[in-house]
């Protein structure tokens, strides 16, 4: 397996003074940008804020209690949006499944500049819909935070040096691949 994949995990441990210049953040973007779309539809979006902006702002008074104690720490957030569009199943799940696509892309971008990408789904999508003006036919799926490690892990809480130092760990392959039927390993 590729380093970049065998070694991501999302960390919570950010250098709050840390930044991220242009070049990178547009980096981790068209990342996102060169995502596989289903049918062409190209159905993304991003709305994009660093640390100190009113974007970023709004994107913090968005999250919620657990995540609002670590992720202000990041360099940038990257709000992922999708098409919203329930009456068309298949428009409504490959919007989804292409903004996971675009939202792993960018992590892994994130990981090869040094950075750490940590995505997450707990924040209020209606606060992200009022502070932005997001079409109703648009809807905000997650927030990639983006930083860099602290180096003295010292300066972090107790509680966010417990969960950075947790294992990374996964279920085994034999148990989430089937060939044959279901719950059969794959070999």
């Amino acid at each position: 397996m590729h380093p970049l994949i065998s070694g991501r995990w999302s960390a919570r441990g950010y250098d709050d003074a840390a930044a991220i210049d242009d070049e990178d953040l547009t980096t981790i973007l068209e990342a996102g940008r060169w995502a596989p779309t289903w049918g062409r539809i190209q159905p993304v979006r991003f709305v994009v804020g660093r640390r100190g902006d009113a974007t970023f702002a709004a994107l913090t008074d968005s999250l919620n209690k657990g995540n609002a104690t670590w992720a202000p720490a990041s360099a940038a957030f990257v709000l992922v949006c999708t098409t919203d569009e329930p009456d068309d199943p298949d428009k409504h799940a490959y919007g989804a499944v292409d903004a996971g696509l675009a939202l792993g892309q960018m992590i892994l971008q994130a990981q090869a500049l040094g950075f750490n990408g940590h995505p997450m789904a707990g924040f209020s999508k209606a606060t992200a819909r009022e502070a932005f003006a997001i079409p109703d036919d648009v809807r905000p799926l997650a927030i990639l935070a983006i930083g860099r490690l602290a180096d003295d892990p010292t300066t972090l809480s107790q509680a966010i040096r417990e969960r950075d130092a947790w294992p990374r760990e996964r279920l085994p392959l034999d148990r989430i691949a089937f060939a044959g039927r279901w719950g059969e390993p794959f070999a």
